[in-house]
């Protein structure tokens, strides 16, 4: 029997609970959610609904307010976040035919039906494609000098945040990576058996809220 897919809320309600519990200032970073109207603005300047899992992911936080490391490799965006990055990939994808794949490569460097929802540690991007198909609303990179990258991508957003909150409340990890705490007593994720970050040991997360 396939596993039922938490919805975001509840997803988000268990990875709340759970960093107020073991890690109060990374949870302090997350940003209350964002307001219907903010979401209808950025629809209108996407040109297309927002996603639903996205909608209900931003409608708990609307982001972050600075890069934190509470979700694997991904810090989630706010509402203006999204449209800033959305633009101004549109805007250097037509100044550089960045919308038609290369001959050597798979997908373009960005396409329109791309929502970008988080950015990683380096800067790339990590959207929602939403162009027609049986891939609709999986997860994927863009952003790097080569076209998207969809390589063992999550199929949706309800998924990957379903993920985090099981690997926090019942122990495991996300795909390769583990969550740890640091001796600043904040979150890190990194490959299992991980023991120092910068130098510095880290600690296996507690499992649960006890």
């Amino acid at each position: 029997m396939a596993q039922q897919i938490l919805p975001p809320s509840e997803s988000w309600r268990l990875i709340d609970a759970w960093l107020e519990t073991h890690v109060a200032a990374d949870f302090a970073l997350l940003n209350p959610p964002a307001t219907a109207d903010e979401i209808r603005h950025a629809e209108r300047i996407l040109g297309i609904p927002m996603p639903g899992d996205l909608a209900e992911s931003l409608q708990c936080h609307n982001g972050v307010s600075t890069w934190a490391t509470i979700l694997p490799e991904q810090s989630p965006l706010a509402v203006s976040g999204i449209v800033e990055h959305w633009q101004t990939c549109m805007t250097v994808a037509v100044e550089n035919d960045g919308l038609t794949a290369r001959p050597w490569d798979e997908e373009p460097w960005w396409h329109r039906l791309w929502v970008p929802w988080a950015e990683s540690a380096d800067g790339a991007t990590q959207v929602i494609d939403l162009r027609p198909g049986p891939e609709n609303r999986r997860l994927g990179w863009a952003g790097h000098s080569g076209g998207g990258d969809f390589t063992d991508s999550w199929p949706d957003l309800a998924s990957l945040l379903h993920t985090v909150a099981q690997a926090l409340h019942e122990g495991g990890g996300v795909r390769r990576l583990h969550p740890y705490l640091t001796t600043q007593g904040g979150m890190w994720w990194d490959e299992e058996g991980c023991f120092e970050l910068n130098g510095d040991p880290l600690r296996a997360a507690p499992v649960g809220l006890s």
